[in-house]
């Protein structure tokens, strides 16, 4: 891959506004449009705070059996990155009303096809959010 390929601008703004898209659903509580962002596949792994889910059986059981957010979030030092048409990584920090602690999220994203599609769409294959206390 050559450096032209790396941060193409159509793909950064379209990983972005998924990325605001699954912020909007996660505040909201949107469970079913949450598990759509990721990819329905084994693989999935997901580690968060306190949890972790290894493949989409695990990561539905959790969005569905969680309570929605008690907080407010604001997101910081978002980070958009893509490497070609296919491939993107977001990195954020976050700040909860609930917490004096330093979020901190990280998302692979890929433009799969997945079964039964008929075109490619961005799923989250991997993500990691943790937090910590950070001046």
């Amino acid at each position: 891959m050559n450096s032209a390929e790396i941060d193409l601008p159509y793909v950064v703004d379209d990983v972005t506004r998924q990325f605001w898209a699954y912020e909007k659903a996660f505040m909201a509580n949107d469970v079913e449009a949450l598990i759509e962002f990721f990819w329905a596949d084994p693989r999935l792994t997901r580690y968060g705070i306190a949890d972790r889910q290894l493949g989409i059986a695990e990561m539905r059981a959790f969005r569905r059996a969680g309570p929605a957010p008690d907080f407010t979030r604001r997101i910081e030092n978002l980070r958009v990155m893509s490497f070609g048409d296919t491939a993107a990584v977001a990195y954020c920090e976050f700040v909860r009303s609930d917490t004096p602690l330093r979020g901190f999220q990280s998302q692979t994203w890929v433009r799969l096809t997945e079964a039964g599609a008929s075109a490619p769409t961005w799923k989250i294959v991997s993500a990691h959010v943790s937090m910590i206390p950070f001046a």
